[in-house]
Formats: structure tokens, sequence, C-alpha cells
């Protein structure tokens, strides 16, 4: 098996999904603006530095979604994909996907923003398998604020392409090359786990110790 991993935001993406999310809810109006920007700033910036406390994030990101029926909900993310994600899936990104397609490589998206976001982004990348923040639904589907599992952040990134693994009798020893893609330092355990790890888009963290290591730096946008 050859095994190909890709991070989503600031790496096939050229945004930040969950953090434009939450944007984008600010202008439907469904939070208050200056403290909702405040926090979300905020937690985006530990989330850059590699200390986001991901369940209480998870907890203040879902509130307004807790609040809304699934006709509002669907609703607001076909908005959401129509203008927002659907112009920045570029034919870089696109074509990257499809060398990995062509080689016959297993792939999948590893993302640390949550299932509700992502699943219809995967699906407009074309990538059957996503592997992200899943969110807690009650007996009814409403989303509860907390995180069911192993949430896909860091060394749990890791945990959960094990568990995929396993799931198809596989262990990471099965496959003969790994590629991953991503520009961030909190994927350093994954990278770290790859054949041919790639800095994408690196932030100037993850772009020196790629460069110390000898690592692929791939730049997929100006």
């Amino acid at each position: 098996m050859n095994l190909c991993l890709f991070d989503l935001d600031d790496t096939l993406l050229p945004l930040d999904s969950d953090h434009a999310w939450g944007d984008f809810i600010v202008r439907l109006g469904w939070v208050e603006v200056a403290e909702f920007r405040r926090r979300n700033d905020e937690f985006f910036a530990q989330y850059k530095a590699g200390k986001l406390d991901v369940h209480a994030y998870v907890a203040f990101a879902t509130l307004a979604l807790q609040q809304r029926t699934p006709q509002e909900l669907a609703a607001a993310h076909a908005q959401f994909m129509h203008e927002v994600i659907e112009p920045s899936i570029l034919p870089p990104a696109l074509a990257l996907i499809a060398q990995h397609r062509g080689q016959g490589d297993q792939m999948a998206l590893v993302t640390a923003t949550n299932d509700f976001i992502t699943a219809p982004i995967a699906r407009a990348f074309g990538l059957d398998t996503l592997l992200a923040v899943r969110l807690q639904r009650d007996a009814r589907g409403t989303i509860t604020g907390q995180i069911d599992g192993t949430p896909s952040y860091r060394e749990g990134k890791v945990l959960r392409v094990q568990q995929w693994l396993r799931e198809q009798g596989a262990d990471w020893s099965d496959c003969k090359r790994i590629s991953v893609y991503s520009d961030s330092i909190n994927d350093l355990p994954l990278l770290e786990r790859a054949t041919d790890p790639v800095a994408t888009n690196p932030t100037p963290a993850l772009e020196t110790i790629a460069r110390q290591r000898g690592w692929r730096i791939l730049k997929l946008y100006p």
C-alpha cells in the first residue's frame, strides 16, 4: 500500500476553513460580533502556536451550531461552500490529488477542523476518506459541543490514521510509501511518520525544520 495524507487548511486550501466559518457566521448574524471575533482570533493564535485546547475550542466554536435546526445548518453550509470554499479550490491542489490518485495511492484528508465543516469540503476535493474532529451528536442528531473520540489534532492525527489503517486490516508497516502534506508545525508528529514528508505552503517554523531535515518544500500557491 502507498499512503497519501493531506492536511486541509493552508495546505490544500489557501485559507483556514475553521476560521473562515467563524467569519461566515458573524456575517450571518448568528453570534455577537465583537466577543466572537475576539475569542475566535484568540483560539486561532493558540492553534498557530501549537497550544490550542481543542476541547475548549470546539465547545466555543459549535455553540451557534447547537442552536440551529438541521435545515438551517445545511442551508448555511451550502452558502459557505458556494461563497467561500469553492472559489478557493484551485487547480494546483486538484492536480496534486489527481497525481496521487493516478499512482493508485490510498488517500485521506486528515484535519483538526471538525467534520461538520469539512465533510462537504472533502467531497468537493474528491477525497472519500475524511479523518476530522468528530462532533458528538445526541439522539436527535443535535451537536452537543463535545468531541466524539480522539481529536485529530497533533499526536491525535497519528492515532486516528492508525485506527483507520487497522479498520482495513493494515498498519503503518504495510505502507511502502507514506506521503504527508502539511503547512503546520502542529502536524510534525504525522510528518515524522512519513517516508515522503512534504512541507506544503509551510509556516516559518515548519519551513525551518523542513530545511534542517532535508524535507521537500512545496508551494502550491503564490
